[in-house]
């Protein structure tokens, strides 16, 4: 199962925005906005169309959690979907498992998300899935499992984290269930990535 484990706040600097959307992050870019290194502090010079566009590939990998090669399978099926591309890359980075525990709020960030779906806590239609890129369909049921709806990280992050459920997701039983209702629009997802960048840079 593989997943990012070096340093994330380097990532944050280097990328100039909290992927990971963890307090450390928000601290790290507060007290020292700039790239990581000895000549963090003092590059100046405009970068080419082609780093602008690589990180903007990079922002979206590290945000949902997911490696190079994995990504570019995600990208070429987007292609070949109906409709725009950069929305459809989105949209299924959106409709993964571990996103979408971190959109009802059960997660603080996506990789917490990602360690409760590892670990068992999460059914998809009634029984238990623990696949973190599983994808889901519109119809698809998520919810907490029963057992595990009292453990104190997951009060914690539903009664603290105030998210709201964004529109393409329906909320029940108390907040433990959601159902997948359409395939998220653009305007309904917030990363901060310009997708057509990416496309740019996977065109070339």
């Amino acid at each position: 199962m593989a997943r990012y484990t070096g340093p994330k706040v380097k990532i944050s600097r280097r990328l100039n925005v909290n992927v990971y959307e963890n307090p450390k992050g928000d601290r790290a870019l507060e007290r020292r906005p700039y790239p990581p290194g000895e000549h963090g502090r003092s590059r100046r010079r405009q970068p080419s169309e082609y780093p602008i566009q690589l990180q903007e590939k990079q922002k979206a990998k590290y945000i949902y959690g997911v490696l190079e090669r994995q990504f570019r399978n995600t990208y070429k099926e987007a292609s070949r979907a109906k409709g725009v591309t950069g929305e459809n890359l989105l949209a299924m980075l959106e409709l993964r498992l571990d996103n979408i525990v971190y959109r009802a709020g059960w997660a603080a960030t996506r990789p917490q998300a990602r360690q409760f779906v590892n670990h068992g806590l999460i059914n998809v239609n009634g029984s238990r899935l623990d696949i973190p890129s599983y994808r889901a369909r519109v119809g698809d049921k998520i919810s907490l499992r029963e057992n595990k709806r009292e453990l104190i990280v997951i009060r914690h992050n539903m009664d603290t984290l105030d998210r709201l459920s964004p529109a393409w997701l329906e909320t029940s039983d108390g907040g433990f269930e959601v159902t997948v209702s359409s395939v998220p629009t653009r305007a309904q997802i917030d990363v901060p990535v310009r997708e057509q960048l990416i496309i740019e840079l996977y065109s070339k």
